[in-house]
């Protein structure tokens, strides 16, 4: 996977480079590399509702006791709140340190913008349609869980969760040896869904190439320009969040050797970024933790099904340096009052944004209206989103292992 990872990202820059907008460059990027990667995609986004619904299920009988599953679950909300709370702080201050808006002129930001006006109008229209947040609550509590399972990937999977786990516990208290079918219907499922996972893998280095050459033959080397500094003040951010304060995490609380941890769970380093979402990512997620991290499938499989959409620490440092980067390049002066509810905002935003790429720009767009700053300037990152959205989803999934791991420490069940 590392090989095509490289291989494709190179070659993209390359022929970017050499050939720049030739036609029949983007015929074989939109005719070969790009139905290539989506065949992987699909393969694995097509098991992950069955995939989600069974592991949570399976997950909450294999924990049995409902308090210790409410330990559980209080435990991976503090983590998550922790985990996103001192990855909005990082990003925050690396934004005031930096400054990466105030290199932007207003005759680039226009340009900018104007590049991606369709793009942008698409993420402020979501935000528009987003429901206010009593409704959205309400919404946890699905009327229709079929519906919900429909539009999972459109952000519904909180409510399938929801209705897994109140399954899941409602059957605990029936479940005797007449109706055990049940279960084993889920473990079939289970199974099925994983070894599909396990031929979609099979393609996965030519398919991770064929991702990433889709994406660098058409940006090029567009990083490298007036957004620079901010790329650079996301990645800086992400990068301290993961060898700091996920390894910091690791040794005092999971006692577990951090650079070790890392070198167990590259595989899935790997697939989030090539992918960049946490739900594709969960199928391998689920193995890693159990086969080399030795965490027990009583405490992974249920922190990592919620975590892949709950616990959404990337995305939350994403989302806070974004705000405070367009009030710079906007001249916005954010008062304390309102830095502090970006803050918040930003955190709450790490929890529940839907785990597919693209997901946390319509909750962008609404903090930016919040705090008066002008929505359409979303258009201003959308140039540069894929790459950091491929940046985050990692932080967002090891996120996710790194509170499996330290969860299944505090309830003895890690043998790493």
């Amino acid at each position: 996977m590392l090989v095509g990872l490289l291989a494709g990202a190179v070659l993209g820059l390359i022929a970017k480079s050499l050939f720049g907008e030739a036609p029949w460059l983007e015929a074989l990027i939109a005719n070969v590399a790009y139905p290539l990667g989506q065949i992987f995609l699909r393969l694995i986004f097509m098991v992950v509702v069955p995939l989600v619904f069974s592991s949570l299920v399976l997950g909450v009988l294999e924990i049995g006791d409902v308090k210790q599953l409410g330990r559980v679950g209080f435990k991976a909300l503090v983590y998550s709140l922790f985990a996103s709370a001192a990855s909005v702080i990082i990003g925050i201050a690396l934004v005031q340190l930096v400054k990466p808006g105030a290199g932007i002129d207003a005759q680039t930001r226009d340009k900018l913008m104007a590049g991606f006006a369709k793009q942008s109008d698409k993420a402020i229209a979501n935000a528009k349609a987003a429901k206010p947040m009593i409704e959205s609550l309400l919404d946890l509590i699905p009327k229709n869980p079929l519906q919900a399972a429909v539009e999972a990937l459109q952000g519904e999977m909180l409510a399938l969760m929801v209705f897994a786990v109140l399954f899941a516990v409602a059957y605990s208290r029936v479940r005797d040896e007449e109706n055990e079918a049940l279960r084993n219907v889920l473990v079939g499922v289970q199974k099925a869904s994983m070894r599909i996972i396990d031929w979609a893998m099979s393609l996965a280095p030519f398919a991770v190439g064929a991702l990433l050459f889709s994406v660098t033959a058409r940006t090029g080397f567009a990083l490298a320009g007036g957004l620079g500094s901010y790329v650079l003040v996301v990645v800086l951010g992400l990068a301290i969040q993961q060898f700091v304060v996920f390894f910091a995490v690791l040794k005092v609380l999971g006692g577990v050797p951090p650079l070790e941890w890392w070198r167990r769970v590259r595989e899935v380093v790997l697939t989030a970024f090539s992918t960049a979402s946490s739900n594709a990512t969960l199928p391998t997620s689920l193995r890693v933790s159990e086969e080399k991290l030795g965490v027990q499938p009583r405490i992974g499989t249920f922190v990592l099904t919620v975590g892949s959409t709950a616990n959404q620490n990337g995305t939350a440092l994403f989302e806070g340096v974004t705000v405070l980067f367009l009030a710079q390049v906007f001249g916005v002066d954010l008062t304390l009052g309102q830095q502090v509810s970006v803050v918040v905002m930003a955190i709450l935003a790490g929890v529940g944004t839907a785990g597919v790429p693209g997901g946390s720009l319509p909750l962008i767009v609404l903090v930016l209206q919040s705090v008066g700053i002008p929505p359409e300037g979303i258009g201003i990152i959308l140039g540069v989103d894929r790459f950091l959205d491929m940046c985050r989803t990692v932080i967002n999934v090891t996120g996710d292992l790194v509170a499996a791991t330290v969860i299944a420490k505090s309830e003895n069940a890690l043998k790493f």
